[in-house]
């Protein structure tokens, strides 16, 4: 499937230069939901661009997944307001309970984990977005409960 979406997008970029190289890879990402890594390689011999040169574009920017989303797509807020109100700890209670890291998916393709900048919710720091739900001014002892609650939505 990667490869006739990615095919019909890059029809659509006939004589395409490197400077279309971050739209095509959000016009595939938006169709796809990540990047997969035949599609890299097509847009390479597309843009006449190595796949490790397309792979060091999308790794910088932070938008760019090589992998499909969870279920649950989980952006935790790594901001100013968050960290001082301490959302490393938020963190590192994800990384423990899903045994993912960010970035990632985990291996049962129910829930996949952010971090993100800003999530625009200063007012109810330190605060995680589940699928756009927001759970605001948490402490990490709240991570599992949170996370149980969405394995059994997935029932």
């Amino acid at each position: 499937m990667s490869v006739e979406v990615t095919e019909r997008i890059l029809s659509g970029h006939v004589d395409a230069g490197r400077d279309k190289l971050i739209p095509i890879l959000q016009e595939v990402q938006e169709a796809l939901g990540f990047l997969a890594r035949e599609s890299v390689e097509l847009i390479g011999n597309h843009l006449n661009l190595p796949a490790s040169k397309i792979f060091g574009v999308a790794t910088f920017y932070n938008q760019f997944r090589f992998e499909p989303k969870g279920k649950f797509h989980i952006q935790i807020c790594r901001g100013t307001a968050c960290h001082v109100k301490g959302s490393l700890p938020i963190l590192d209670a994800l990384v423990k309970e899903l045994d993912v890291q960010p970035g990632r998916t985990t291996k049962d393709g129910l829930f996949s984990l952010e971090v993100v900048a800003c999530i625009g919710a200063c007012g109810l720091a330190p605060v995680i977005a589940v699928n756009g739900e927001f759970h605001a001014r948490l402490e990490s002892d709240q991570i599992s409960e949170i996370i149980d609650s969405y394995r059994k939505k997935a029932m």
